[in-house]
């Protein structure tokens, strides 16, 4: 028998989940303010689990308070995506430092579910498909930067990739077609990490970064 809390707990994360993608996926845009009742409504709940998990979104960056009325979608700028494109260089590099350094007895077999998150997010960002690519490639993010064993560099790590896909997204959003214009080097990346190549990754991700900043860059013009 599960308890009231265990209930409620797992409820909570179902829909701090639910409302990420639709931050995610452009559905609910920047600015964009709501209510708890009107998220409660939404989901068919009680109001206790919708503002528990409008709470856990808020420590998360993805959402503002907003007095007397509820909450709104985090309006992040342009400064603060180069700030998390800096931050998100940083910990790529400790974390490539880290599995050269452990070697690859230890990873190979975690690496082929690695491969196979970086096949699909390559063949979405191929495509242009943006809703499959934001998926695979947060997977394909959070498995990787497992494979270095700190659970809270990790957890950082994915916190920014969400951050940075809620901004770009409304930018990507407006360009008419996406194929060839997103970045796909996610199997190459993994090949490196594979060879204990830190250096080789640390330049994949340093070109995949000047890549997103010019993308996003003509797109807001």
């Amino acid at each position: 028998m599960r308890s009231t809390a265990v209930t409620r707990s797992t409820l909570r994360q179902q829909i701090a989940d639910a409302l990420r993608d639709e931050v995610l996926a452009g559905r609910l845009a920047p600015g964009q303010e709501f209510s708890v009742k009107e998220i409660a409504d939404q989901y068919g709940v009680s109001a206790t689990p919708v503002r528990e998990a409008l709470v856990d979104l808020s420590a998360q960056g993805l959402l503002d308070s907003v007095q007397h009325r509820g909450f709104k979608v985090h309006e992040f700028s342009a400064a603060d995506y180069r700030g998390m494109v800096e931050a998100r260089s940083i910990v790529a590099e400790a974390i490539f430092r880290g599995i050269a350094e452990r070697g690859t007895d230890g990873i190979c077999l975690e690496l082929g579910s690695v491969r196979r998150r970086a096949e699909e997010a390559q063949r979405a960002a191929t495509a242009g498909d943006l809703n499959v690519l934001i998926g695979y490639d947060l997977r394909f993010w959070r498995e990787l930067s497992a494979l270095f064993g700190n659970p809270y560099l990790s957890d950082f790590l994915h916190r920014l990739r969400v951050q940075s896909w809620v901004f770009v997204v409304p930018h990507l959003r407006r360009a008419p077609d996406l194929r060839g214009k997103l970045w796909r080097g996610h199997i190459e990346l993994v090949e490196a990490v594979a060879r204990r190549d830190a250096g080789a990754a640390y330049a994949l991700v340093a070109a995949y970064n000047e890549h997103s900043l010019a993308l996003v860059e003509n797109l807001a013009r």
